[in-house]
Protein backbone atom coordinates (compact mmCIF):
# COMPACT_ATOMS: atom_id res chain seq x y z
CA UNK A 1 0.00 0.00 0.00
CA UNK A 2 1.30 3.42 -0.92
CA UNK A 3 1.91 6.04 1.76
CA UNK A 4 0.70 9.45 0.63
CA UNK A 5 3.53 11.10 2.54
CA UNK A 6 5.99 9.25 0.34
CA UNK A 7 4.27 9.42 -3.03
CA UNK A 8 0.98 10.66 -4.52
CA UNK A 9 -2.01 8.40 -4.08
CA UNK A 10 -2.59 6.22 -7.15
CA UNK A 11 -5.50 6.99 -9.48
CA UNK A 12 -6.92 4.37 -11.80
CA UNK A 13 -9.78 4.55 -14.30
CA UNK A 14 -11.98 1.73 -15.58
CA UNK A 15 -13.33 2.30 -19.09
CA UNK A 16 -15.86 0.17 -20.90
CA UNK A 17 -19.36 0.17 -22.39
CA UNK A 18 -22.55 -0.55 -20.42
CA UNK A 19 -22.49 -4.09 -19.08
CA UNK A 20 -18.72 -4.53 -19.28
CA UNK A 21 -18.50 -5.14 -15.54
CA UNK A 22 -16.92 -1.85 -14.46
CA UNK A 23 -18.82 -1.58 -11.20
CA UNK A 24 -18.32 -5.21 -10.21
CA UNK A 25 -14.59 -5.14 -10.89
CA UNK A 26 -14.10 -1.74 -9.23
CA UNK A 27 -15.70 -3.06 -6.04
CA UNK A 28 -13.40 -6.07 -6.09
CA UNK A 29 -10.34 -3.86 -6.49
CA UNK A 30 -11.58 -1.78 -3.60
CA UNK A 31 -11.79 -4.87 -1.42
CA UNK A 32 -8.49 -6.39 -2.56
CA UNK A 33 -6.26 -3.32 -2.62
CA UNK A 34 -7.91 -0.74 -0.38
CA UNK A 35 -8.56 1.58 -3.29
CA UNK A 36 -11.66 3.73 -2.93
CA UNK A 37 -14.22 3.22 -5.68
CA UNK A 38 -15.63 6.54 -6.85
CA UNK A 39 -18.75 6.27 -8.97
CA UNK A 40 -20.10 9.49 -10.47
CA UNK A 41 -23.71 8.65 -9.66
CA UNK A 42 -22.92 7.77 -6.06
CA UNK A 43 -20.82 10.92 -5.65
CA UNK A 44 -23.63 13.14 -6.94
CA UNK A 45 -26.20 11.57 -4.64
CA UNK A 46 -23.89 11.80 -1.61
CA UNK A 47 -23.00 15.44 -2.30
CA UNK A 48 -26.65 16.39 -2.70
CA UNK A 49 -27.58 14.57 0.51
CA UNK A 50 -24.71 16.23 2.41
CA UNK A 51 -25.68 19.63 1.00
CA UNK A 52 -22.12 20.52 0.10
CA UNK A 53 -21.73 23.69 -2.00
CA UNK A 54 -21.20 21.62 -5.15
CA UNK A 55 -24.00 19.28 -4.12
CA UNK A 56 -26.43 22.20 -3.75
CA UNK A 57 -25.47 23.40 -7.22
CA UNK A 58 -26.07 19.91 -8.59
CA UNK A 59 -29.44 19.65 -6.86
CA UNK A 60 -30.69 22.93 -8.31
CA UNK A 61 -29.74 21.77 -11.80
CA UNK A 62 -31.35 18.35 -11.38
CA UNK A 63 -34.53 19.81 -9.90
CA UNK A 64 -34.79 22.05 -12.97
CA UNK A 65 -34.52 18.97 -15.17
CA UNK A 66 -31.07 19.81 -16.50
CA UNK A 67 -27.84 17.84 -16.84
CA UNK A 68 -25.18 18.41 -14.20
CA UNK A 69 -22.29 20.24 -15.84
CA UNK A 70 -18.74 18.95 -16.00
CA UNK A 71 -17.48 21.68 -13.68
CA UNK A 72 -19.96 20.67 -10.97
CA UNK A 73 -19.05 16.98 -11.31
CA UNK A 74 -15.36 17.88 -11.14
CA UNK A 75 -15.94 20.01 -8.04
CA UNK A 76 -17.75 17.13 -6.33
CA UNK A 77 -14.94 14.77 -7.29
CA UNK A 78 -12.34 17.23 -5.93
CA UNK A 79 -14.17 17.39 -2.59
CA UNK A 80 -14.38 13.61 -2.32
CA UNK A 81 -10.75 12.98 -3.25
CA UNK A 82 -9.66 15.43 -0.54
CA UNK A 83 -11.11 13.15 2.14
CA UNK A 84 -8.66 11.11 4.21
CA UNK A 85 -9.63 7.66 2.99
CA UNK A 86 -8.71 8.56 -0.60
CA UNK A 87 -5.07 8.83 0.48
CA UNK A 88 -4.93 5.08 -0.19
CA UNK A 89 -5.75 5.66 -3.83
CA UNK A 90 -8.91 5.70 -5.92
CA UNK A 91 -10.45 3.89 -8.84
CA UNK A 92 -12.82 5.94 -10.96
CA UNK A 93 -15.93 4.21 -12.30
CA UNK A 94 -18.02 6.25 -14.72
CA UNK A 95 -15.73 9.28 -14.93
CA UNK A 96 -14.38 10.61 -17.19
CA UNK A 97 -16.90 9.93 -19.98
CA UNK A 98 -15.60 12.47 -22.50
CA UNK A 99 -12.29 14.02 -23.47
CA UNK A 100 -13.38 17.32 -21.92
CA UNK A 101 -13.90 15.52 -18.61
CA UNK A 102 -10.55 13.75 -19.01
CA UNK A 103 -8.79 17.07 -19.45
CA UNK A 104 -10.60 18.47 -16.40
CA UNK A 105 -9.50 15.42 -14.41
CA UNK A 106 -5.89 15.92 -15.48
CA UNK A 107 -6.06 19.53 -14.24
CA UNK A 108 -7.62 18.42 -10.95
CA UNK A 109 -4.91 15.82 -10.34
CA UNK A 110 -2.17 18.28 -11.21
CA UNK A 111 -3.27 20.36 -8.20
CA UNK A 112 -2.09 17.59 -5.87
CA UNK A 113 0.79 16.22 -7.93
CA UNK A 114 -1.17 13.12 -8.91
CA UNK A 115 -1.61 11.46 -12.28
CA UNK A 116 -3.52 8.66 -13.95
CA UNK A 117 -1.54 5.52 -13.09
CA UNK A 118 -3.59 3.36 -15.47
CA UNK A 119 -6.68 3.70 -17.64
CA UNK A 120 -7.97 0.16 -17.94
CA UNK A 121 -10.20 -0.55 -20.93
CA UNK A 122 -12.56 -3.52 -20.55
CA UNK A 123 -12.88 -4.75 -24.13
CA UNK A 124 -16.14 -6.50 -24.97
CA UNK A 125 -18.23 -7.64 -27.92
CA UNK A 126 -21.20 -5.33 -28.48
CA UNK A 127 -23.57 -8.11 -29.56
CA UNK A 128 -22.89 -10.05 -26.38
CA UNK A 129 -23.71 -7.00 -24.29
CA UNK A 130 -27.42 -7.31 -25.05
CA UNK A 131 -27.60 -10.74 -23.43
CA UNK A 132 -25.32 -9.72 -20.60
CA UNK A 133 -27.21 -6.55 -19.72
CA UNK A 134 -30.72 -7.94 -20.13
CA UNK A 135 -30.02 -10.57 -17.47
CA UNK A 136 -28.38 -8.44 -14.83
CA UNK A 137 -29.79 -7.28 -11.51
CA UNK A 138 -28.43 -5.85 -8.26
CA UNK A 139 -28.88 -6.20 -4.54
CA UNK A 140 -31.13 -3.34 -3.40
CA UNK A 141 -29.22 -3.14 -0.10
CA UNK A 142 -25.50 -3.12 -1.03
CA UNK A 143 -25.51 -2.75 -4.81
CA UNK A 144 -23.69 -6.01 -5.56
CA UNK A 145 -24.28 -7.03 -9.16
CA UNK A 146 -25.78 -10.37 -10.18
CA UNK A 147 -26.88 -12.05 -13.42
CA UNK A 148 -29.47 -14.62 -14.41
CA UNK A 149 -26.88 -16.72 -16.26
CA UNK A 150 -23.37 -15.65 -15.32
CA UNK A 151 -23.38 -14.78 -11.63
CA UNK A 152 -26.07 -15.98 -9.24
CA UNK A 153 -26.03 -15.88 -5.42
CA UNK A 154 -24.99 -19.12 -3.75
CA UNK A 155 -28.36 -19.18 -2.03
CA UNK A 156 -31.23 -18.26 -4.32
CA UNK A 157 -32.69 -14.91 -3.32
CA UNK A 158 -29.97 -14.06 -0.78
CA UNK A 159 -27.08 -11.69 -1.55
CA UNK A 160 -23.70 -13.29 -0.80
CA UNK A 161 -22.19 -9.94 0.09
CA UNK A 162 -24.66 -8.55 2.64
CA UNK A 163 -27.41 -11.13 3.11
CA UNK A 164 -30.03 -8.87 1.56
CA UNK A 165 -33.11 -10.47 0.05
CA UNK A 166 -34.39 -7.64 -2.14
CA UNK A 167 -33.10 -7.25 -5.70
CA UNK A 168 -33.82 -4.80 -8.49
CA UNK A 169 -33.40 -4.44 -12.24
CA UNK A 170 -32.82 -1.26 -14.19
CA UNK A 171 -35.86 -0.38 -16.31
CA UNK A 172 -33.60 0.64 -19.19
CA UNK A 173 -31.90 -2.76 -19.43
CA UNK A 174 -33.76 -3.66 -22.63
CA UNK A 175 -32.36 -4.46 -26.11
CA UNK A 176 -33.41 -1.10 -27.58
CA UNK A 177 -32.06 1.03 -24.78
CA UNK A 178 -28.87 -1.02 -24.60
CA UNK A 179 -28.23 -0.38 -28.32
CA UNK A 180 -28.74 3.34 -27.76
CA UNK A 181 -26.37 3.40 -24.78
CA UNK A 182 -23.72 1.48 -26.69
CA UNK A 183 -23.95 3.99 -29.52
CA UNK A 184 -23.55 6.84 -27.04
CA UNK A 185 -20.52 5.12 -25.51
CA UNK A 186 -18.77 4.69 -28.85
CA UNK A 187 -19.56 8.27 -29.79
CA UNK A 188 -18.45 9.96 -26.57
CA UNK A 189 -16.34 7.68 -24.39
CA UNK A 190 -14.44 5.40 -26.75
CA UNK A 191 -12.26 8.33 -27.96
CA UNK A 192 -10.81 8.32 -24.44
CA UNK A 193 -9.01 5.12 -25.43
CA UNK A 194 -6.92 7.11 -27.91
CA UNK A 195 -6.51 9.92 -25.36
CA UNK A 196 -5.01 7.65 -22.71
CA UNK A 197 -3.06 5.57 -25.20
CA UNK A 198 -1.27 8.73 -26.31
CA UNK A 199 -0.31 9.33 -22.67
CA UNK A 200 1.00 5.82 -22.17
CA UNK A 201 -1.63 5.06 -19.53
CA UNK A 202 -3.98 2.75 -21.47
CA UNK A 203 -4.12 -0.96 -20.69
CA UNK A 204 -6.73 -3.09 -22.46
CA UNK A 205 -7.99 -6.49 -21.34
CA UNK A 206 -10.51 -8.96 -22.70
CA UNK A 207 -13.58 -8.61 -20.47
CA UNK A 208 -15.70 -11.33 -22.09
CA UNK A 209 -14.38 -14.18 -19.95
CA UNK A 210 -14.92 -15.47 -16.44
CA UNK A 211 -15.38 -12.73 -13.83
CA UNK A 212 -12.72 -14.17 -11.50
CA UNK A 213 -10.19 -14.40 -14.34
CA UNK A 214 -10.82 -10.77 -15.23
CA UNK A 215 -10.34 -9.82 -11.58
CA UNK A 216 -6.97 -11.61 -11.55
CA UNK A 217 -5.87 -9.72 -14.66
CA UNK A 218 -6.94 -6.43 -13.13
CA UNK A 219 -5.14 -7.26 -9.91
CA UNK A 220 -1.89 -7.79 -11.78
CA UNK A 221 -2.35 -4.43 -13.52
CA UNK A 222 -3.01 -2.64 -10.23
CA UNK A 223 0.06 -4.14 -8.58
CA UNK A 224 2.25 -2.94 -11.46
CA UNK A 225 0.61 0.47 -11.84
CA UNK A 226 0.77 1.39 -8.16
CA UNK A 227 4.38 0.42 -7.42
Amino acid sequence: MLDRAQSPAPVLIILGPPGAGKGTQARRLEQDFGLIQLSTGDLLRAAVAAQTPAGLRARSVMEAGGLVSDDIVTAILRDRMAQADCARGVILDGFPRTQVQAEALDALLAETGQRINAAISLNVDDAAMVTRIAGRYTCANCGEGWHDSFKQPQVDGVCDRCGGTTFKRRPDDTPDTVASRLAAYHDQTAPLIAYYRARGALIGIDAMGDIDTITQKLGAIVKTATR
